[in-house]
């Protein structure tokens, strides 16, 4: 992409923007008070939305005093400078507050979300190959029988959204390395919401399926959530499923018209901001340790947020 463009100034701005709203000037009393952390901050973002590197943004830096002129630099941050940033803003504290500063700049007054839809999604740790499950058929049954093979999975990083269905802002996030199941993460996910958001509606599929998770939805958080009761082993003798919830889901998703009529067509939302997140930022983390991947993860939901500002 051309820095010529208007968009890499959008960036920036909006990125600035969310990092006054979000972070104070200085971290500390005694910091040299070279750079403002909204500043660095966008500095992070631009490295992001270029998919470039620390030493990358850097040379940007350097060759585009454009750049400069719009961020209000006196001098181009090492890149140093930038990775020690990058670790204070996007650990979990720090990172969730700039996730909710993009949802109040983007929402403004609103704070009720009227449908949410909530999944997980694995990226890739390294960039030799797209693939993290390698199926493989054994010997001579083959022919015989071509479904009959060995699934191998190895760990990768997962990331589980909260989204807005509407705008397909991020409204909440959790990281983590998988494969592992959602059906705990259901709970951290919405305490993750920002203060002052309201959901009405959840909806989720059947990895998230749980009784529990119906009572904490809709006694707790007063929020209708809609799940399929699919999840574990199906009954044999043609019972419904355990739980009060799970089979009133049952009969609620049972045609295509009660799904359309109860909304939960509109789950393909969040498997397209996670194509956007994919699509638009890479697949593919830099990172090599575990806390700089989620950092990464974190990261990448916050550019998204800020792109979806643009």
């Amino acid at each position: 992409m051309s820095l010529t463009s208007k968009s890499p100034r959008k960036v920036i701005l909006v990125a600035l923007a969310v990092g006054k709203e979000a972070l104070p000037d200085y971290s500390h009393p005694c910091s040299p008070k070279v750079f403002t952390q909204p500043q660095l901050f966008a500095c992070l973002t631009l490295m992001v939305f270029l998919r470039t590197d620390y030493r990358g943004v850097e040379e940007h830096l350097r060759d585009f005093a454009a750049i400069g002129a719009w961020l209000g630099l006196s001098r181009v941050p090492d890149h140093s400078t930038l990775h020690k940033a990058a670790q204070r803003f996007f650990d979990a504290a720090v990172g969730d507050k700039l996730l909710a500063a993009s949802i109040h700049l983007l929402m403004r007054r609103r704070r009720i979300v009227k449908r949410a839809a909530a999944d997980s999604t694995g990226l890739e740790s390294g960039h030799r190959s797209p693939y993290f499950v390698r199926r493989q058929q054994r010997g001579q049954k083959k022919a015989k029988n071509p479904l009959f093979q060995t699934t191998s999975y190895t760990r990768f990083p997962k990331l589980t959204l909260l989204i807005d269905c509407a705008t397909h802002q991020a409204l909440a996030l959790l990281t983590g390395r998988g494969p592992k199941p959602d059906t705990d993460e259901l709970d951290p996910l919405l305490a993750r919401l920002p203060r002052g958001v309201t959901l009405l509606q959840l909806l989720a599929d059947a990895g998230f399926d749980s009784e529990p998770n119906h009572e904490l939805c809709r006694n707790d958080h007063g929020i209708r959530s809609v799940l399929p009761a699919k999840h574990g082993r199906p009954s044999q003798d043609g019972k419904p499923p355990a739980g009060y919830w799970r089979r009133r889901m049952r009969w609620l998703l049972r045609t295509k018209r009660r799904r359309r009529r109860c909304g939960y067509t509109q789950r393909w939302q969040v498997e397209t901001v996670a194509s956007m997140i994919k699509r638009n930022l890479g697949e593919a983390l830099a990172a090599v340790g575990y806390w700089s991947q989620c950092r990464e993860l974190r990261r990448l939901v916050v550019v998204h947020n800020i792109m979806i500002l643009l």
